[in-house]
């Protein structure tokens, strides 16, 4: 923030978790500056594939936080009833649209604002916040996205492990106010940074996803393929196998491993279920969950495969003994079957798309243990198979680091957009000089 300004004079403002602001600014509630609604009382049962486009809570808090436009963003939609049954839960352009619950704390004060000219709804869980001047509705989105608003929400909110937000909470936050013009600049500066570090943040989520489309590519062929390029194939007869080395066997897992359905008592013991295991990386997730009764025992070096639909890619290899909890179902490698040579089998892509090809039942599908015991795997002579989890580990590992240092670029911009913000719309920094570069 270095090579911004600040003002030349500031004042104690009515906020207490805002010290001073520029000494001509003012200070209001939302309730003098904003309309409130409520979005429709629906349930997802009422959601359509078509008709006007709807947005909930949901999309609020985990896709179209911050602005939404039905153009763009896919959104379920509401019959056109709710046109002449609920015309007050219908946005307009630079309306606010806040979920009024939350599963944390942190969450509370999540808003998106529409930016469209299109007829759609606030569906079911929102509050909807009305600018009653619209000149500057841009304004106020950064407004509500900083760090010192949203420090008022989390203050004031409702609940243990539901937070929740009321038109009450709203109508009673402070909020500071530029002059129109200022409003305006800071928007407009604040789109076009904030637009940048969007952009630098994109590139690397693309990075990270290619990483993992990279990841699925490299155990695919080294399991199925080998490492010897110049290895002679043979139809395994397996449609997704497809051709394998000539020199490995075929066989169904239930040779290849035991099937372990052995119950224990769960009471101090180590118990891991669905939740704790990360989709298509095998890494173990610690949770403060607690399970009681009865559950199938599991050693050191078994693989635990998820049978419910869309878990199925949550495939963990023991690293100690433990209880595998719920829709887990426990593999033992036999002889001159390596484990995590198995492992790797079972979280092939193409593994885990046949098995999800199986799955039966409409509200919770799931895998038979049946059919996956039925699947085939292919096992290469063991040296080989050491050779091929030694491979498939180094370049893991080497893709993990790339990752992590991704990640670690996405969390500073993240800080560093949410700084920009706070600092702008609280005025420790002066852009009204600042002018839009030249395109």
């Amino acid at each position: 923030m270095s090579k911004y300004k600040a003002y030349p004079e500031y004042k104690d403002s009515v906020v207490e978790w805002l010290e001073k602001i520029p000494e001509h600014w003012g200070a209001s509630k939302l309730r003098y500056m904003f309309s409130f609604g409520k979005g429709l009382t629906i349930t997802k049962e009422d959601l359509l594939d078509d008709g006007l486009p709807c947005v909930n809570y949901g999309e609020v808090h985990s896709k179209y936080g911050f602005e939404v436009d039905p153009a763009i963003h896919p959104l379920k939609c509401v019959s056109e009833h709710y046109l002449k049954s609920s015309p007050s839960s219908l946005l307009s352009k630079g309306d606010l649209v806040f979920a009024d619950t939350s599963e944390d704390i942190e969450g509370s004060g999540n808003f998106t604002q529409s930016i469209s000219d299109q007829t759609f709804f606030a569906g079911y869980h929102t509050i909807i916040a009305r600018p009653k001047d619209r000149k500057n509705s841009r304004f106020y989105a950064y407004l509500f996205d900083s760090q010192e608003f949203r420090t008022q929400i989390r203050y004031a909110v409702k609940g243990v492990k539901v937070f929740s937000i009321t038109q009450a909470i709203l109508r009673g936050t402070h909020i500071w106010l530029p002059t129109l013009i200022e409003q305006e600049k800071i928007a407009n500066f604040l789109d076009h940074e904030t637009a940048k570090i969007d952009t630098l943040i994109e590139k690397q989520q693309l990075l990270i996803k290619l990483l993992k489309e990279k990841r699925q590519a490299v155990i695919s062929h080294a399991v199925t393929k080998g490492l010897n390029l110049n290895a002679p194939m043979r139809d395994s007869g397996v449609e997704w196998l497809g051709e394998v080395p000539a020199h490995w066997e075929v066989k169904k897992l239930k040779f290849a491993c035991s099937f372990i359905t052995k119950k224990v008592d769960i009471e101090n013991k180590k118990t891991i279920a669905l939740e704790n295991i990360e989709s298509w990386t095998g890494k173990y997730i610690a949770t403060d969950s607690v399970y009681s009764g009865e559950d199938v025992e599991f050693k050191s070096g078994d693989i635990l495969f998820g049978k419910l639909r869309p878990y199925l890619a949550k495939v963990y290899f023991a690293e100690e003994d433990g209880v595998a909890f719920g829709d887990l179902l426990v593999y033992r490698s036999k002889r001159n079957f390596l484990g995590k040579y198995c492992f790797y089998q079972m979280i092939n892509e193409a593994f885990i798309n046949t098995v999800d090809s199986s799955t039966y039942g409409s509200k919770m599908p799931r895998a038979s243990a049946d059919f996956i015991n039925e699947m085939e795997v292919l096992l290469p002579p063991f040296q080989e198979q050491e050779e091929i989890v030694n491979y498939i580990e180094s370049v893991l590992t080497k893709f993990n680091e790339i990752e992590t240092k991704a990640k670690s670029a996405i969390n500073l911009m993240q800080e560093r957009r949410t700084a920009l913000i706070s600092a702008a719309v609280t005025g420790k920094i002066d852009v009204r000089k600042w002018l839009a570069p030249a395109l």
